[in-house]
């Protein structure tokens, strides 16, 4: 219905989208190979590309109408590649260097905390350098009642006492200017 367009992702805009991807692109100034978990039709790819981003690309989706598009869109590229992936069910690709997941952990599911955990140890256990992820915040002053909040203490955490004693914790960035922070970010480190 949306086409090729944030909104077909369930983005508001491409402006606030892109922000998003700002800042997860600044988990290392190297991002090496990157996987990028719920890629949806390749726009963290594309912003990658206009920043100067040469790197092997893989995006990885269960949406097979997103990963047929996005193999469409990007058939030129040869560093890159996008295929269908159930991020529980299936094993996640060795030998990248970062993981990136946007988005993936915000529709509420009957088992979101499970899926999320799930997630980022897999993750984590796949990448060689660094795993970079998203989630909407409960420092808000509203809860759509569709979408997942966690608390970013909590996170934060679970990732220090499971997965890595090297985690940063970003709250402070706007994806919306009329709007205070209602995501954060998080980096993990090997």
């Amino acid at each position: 219905m949306h086409g090729d367009s944030a909104q077909a992702v369930q983005y508001s805009d491409t402006v606030s989208q892109h922000k998003r991807f700002k800042v997860l692109s600044e988990v290392a100034p190297d991002l090496g190979s990157v996987v990028d978990l719920g890629c949806g039709l390749g726009h963290f790819l594309d912003h990658l590309r206009a920043n100067g981003f040469a790197g092997p690309y893989l995006g990885l989706d269960f949406v097979q109408e997103f990963v047929n598009s996005a193999n469409a869109k990007h058939a030129s590229d040869p560093l890159t590649e996008f295929k269908q992936c159930d991020l529980i069910a299936d094993a996640y690709p060795e030998g990248y260097d970062t993981f990136v997941v946007c988005g993936v952990f915000n529709n509420k599911m009957d088992n979101n905390a499970e899926f999320m955990r799930c997630v980022l140890e897999k993750a984590f256990a796949a990448t060689r350098k660094q795993v970079a992820f998203n989630a909407m915040s409960t420092y808000v002053d509203f809860e759509d009642p569709d979408l997942y909040y966690t608390n970013p203490c909590e996170i934060f955490d679970f990732c220090k006492r499971n997965l890595t004693r090297k985690v940063t914790l970003r709250h402070e960035y706007l994806v919306r200017e009329d709007r205070p922070p209602f995501e954060y970010a998080v980096y993990l480190y090997k």
